[in-house]
């Protein structure tokens, strides 16, 4: 008889249960920080119409789309899949329940999406994502942008790492009008590109690919000087005035990232921080303020979230103004990264408080009361039923549980036991 292959699906992740409770250890931590900062949590379905999941479709998303095979019995005639992100999903939430809703709507989100891409290192074809938004109908501040930042900042601060995250913090606003200023705006689709991946080349390419869209020298060297602002807030701002840009839509975009960093720097956060003008997100739809995070020391890590501001979140599904601000971490791929360069610290010991043991089945109804008993007290009990000589009993104990207890005819006769607690 031939033997099914066992192994996951390429692509797909499945941890042995110390490592999964260390990841549901992080996944819950990241949830309470969410939900410390007021953000309110919801579940949007895992499957989903088609035609909302394409609705911002853009590059290869469609042919990443899992699509759903639906049984003779479906009573929904709609073409169906998996969702693929929690944005377009939270889009047809706000508008479904936008009566219902209280503006700005805080919302977190952390569940599994599922992506039929190439499977590669770090990259899963199903993945966890926890997202915080915040919407604001026809209008939203922009100092829900530092609020966003300054959320996902605490939470990777629950992975304890040694080394700190860094958010770096640019705006769509200051890069698309000084290309106006420079009159190159019509190219600014490709100057996005090559400044999205100037930090994975050498500066020498960068300069070639700015040079063969035909641009000035003049023009060529501006926006390397440009790009190469980063630093605290006095010095990045002072940098971008020296350009002497008149565009209103650049001194807008000067005085929000401003705006953005002073509220950052009085949350206390000024270390954790940079502004960057390498920033610029490579999704069509952000329009203000945009960021990522990153390891300063482990750079070769790259990217460990991000997020941005969006004028309107859900243009495809009404008239009505929903701007929005928004940020990610990607749980799964994130705690692969940090696994591999061992940065992940066990945010958990044996999963079980308690391990009792009774020596034969006369004194399992007395095991299962104290069961009940320490349960009660919100502990984790496991009761033992193995048909096995003591010490083997207590070998197998020791290696899921903190604690163990014997119970034999004297514990039952007495009602006192004694815990013992495992190395």
């Amino acid at each position: 008889m031939k033997k099914i292959n066992t192994s996951p699906i390429s692509g797909m992740q499945e941890f042995l249960p110390d490592t999964q409770a260390t990841f549901d250890k992080l996944k819950a931590k990241i949830g309470e920080v969410y939900h410390r900062h007021g953000f309110l949590n919801i579940e949007t379905p895992t499957i989903d119409r088609l035609d909302i999941l394409l609705a911002k479709a853009g590059g290869d998303t469609e042919k990443q789309i899992y699509k759903v095979v639906k049984t003779a019995e479906s009573s929904d005639d709609a073409d169906q899949g998996l969702r693929f992100d929690h944005t377009v999903p939270l889009a047809r939430y706000v508008v479904e329940h936008e009566n219902d809703l209280t503006f700005p709507f805080k919302v977190s989100q952390i569940g599994r999406n599922f992506r039929g891409e190439r499977a590669q290192k770090g990259r899963f074809r199903e993945f966890y994502q926890c997202d915080v938004d915040v919407i604001g109908r026809e209008s939203l501040s922009s100092l829900y942008d530092a609020d966003v930042i300054s959320t996902l900042l605490d939470a990777y601060d629950q992975f304890e790492l040694d080394t700190p995250v860094l958010a770096r913090i640019s705006n769509r606003k200051i890069l698309t009008g000084f290309l106006r200023d420079l009159q190159v705006i019509e190219k600014s689709g490709e100057i996005y590109n090559i400044i999205d991946h100037s930090e994975k080349v050498a500066p020498e390419e960068t300069k070639g690919a700015l040079v063969e869209l035909g641009l000035a020298d003049g023009t060529v060297a501006k926006i390397l000087k440009f790009i190469d602002l980063h630093g605290n807030r006095e010095e990045v701002v002072g940098g971008l005035n020296e350009f002497a840009v008149k565009d209103e839509m650049f001194t807008d975009g000067v005085s929000e990232l401003e705006q953005v960093m002073k509220l950052l720097e009085a949350d206390g956060l000024d270390k954790k921080i940079e502004a960057d003008m390498k920033i610029v997100r490579g999704l069509d739809y952000y329009t203000g303020t945009v960021f990522e995070f990153c390891l300063p020391e482990y750079k070769q890590i790259g990217s460990v979230g991000g997020g941005g501001r969006y004028d309107n979140l859900a243009g495809y599904f009404t008239e009505q103004k929903l701007p929005g601000v928004g940020g990610s971490i990607g749980l799964s791929r994130l705690f692969y990264i940090l696994s591999e360069n061992n940065l992940v610290k066990d945010q958990t010991d044996k999963p079980v408080d308690y391990a009792i043991i009774p020596i034969s089945d006369e004194q399992i109804d007395f095991a299962l009361k104290v069961a009940k008993r320490l349960r009660d007290e919100k502990n984790s009990v496991t009761v033992v039923y193995m048909d096995k000589k003591l010490g083997d009993k207590l070998n197998y104990a020791a290696k899921i549980a903190k604690n163990g207890i014997v119970i034999g005819e004297d514990e039952v006769a007495s009602g006192e036991y004694k815990v013992k607690t495992f190395n």
